[in-house]
């Protein structure tokens, strides 16, 4: 069976999502907790990013559009998470960042895959950069999981410096939109 999702930009009711994230659970791999007046810094440049070009970047809230017979009546059309993506430069070269966030409650089944995939098409269709990297922790399997699963190319550890000030092991993922929108063989290159 399909795990479908959709994403809906990012917006001021997203709030309490923003604060799910913040847990304890969630943000092993990024440094712990932020405080308040950070966390509502986020939700403002969030809110920000739905309001520029598509090629800039965008937040998303990712929706479960679970299958008829979900096993819980509040599985169907729940938020479950984020994902999203921006411009930085790597390596001296201007690609984009993606990163995301499934809510505990949800993971194990394909979600983040699911949102990693939708976002690459947006990217594919709204983008201006010809590639997406993602940065998760070598200690972290799961996100590296999903790196591979959504047709990323490892291109070896790197320390990469998140939360700002604070570098730490991680692999550098890279997903070649240029290859795929021109017709490539793979969607990493």
């Amino acid at each position: 069976m399909e795990t479908r999702v959709r994403l809906e930009p990012w917006s001021d009711g997203d709030f309490w999502l923003l604060e799910r994230k913040n847990e304890p659970a969630m943000t092993a791999h990024l440094g712990g907790p932020e405080p308040a007046a950070k966390l509502a810094d986020r939700q403002r440049r969030y809110e920000a990013m739905s309001a520029r070009k598509p090629a800039a970047g965008r937040m998303f809230r990712v929706v479960w559009e679970a299958p008829d017979g979900a096993a819980r009546a509040d599985e169907s059309d729940a938020s479950v998470g984020s994902v999203g993506f921006w411009e930085r430069e790597w390596q001296g070269r201007p690609v984009y960042e993606a990163g995301w966030g499934i809510l505990p409650e949800f993971q194990g089944r394909g979600l983040a895959v699911a949102a990693l995939t939708e976002l690459l098409s947006y990217v594919r269709a709204h983008g201006s950069r010809d590639s997406v990297h993602a940065f998760p922790g070598t200690d972290h399997p799961a996100s590296n999981a999903v790196c591979r699963r959504a047709g990323f190319e490892c291109l070896g550890e790197v320390d990469f410096e998140y939360p700002p000030g604070v570098s730490h092991p991680s692999f550098d993922w890279r997903y070649r939109v240029d290859t795929v929108r021109h017709g490539g063989l793979t969607p990493s290159g």
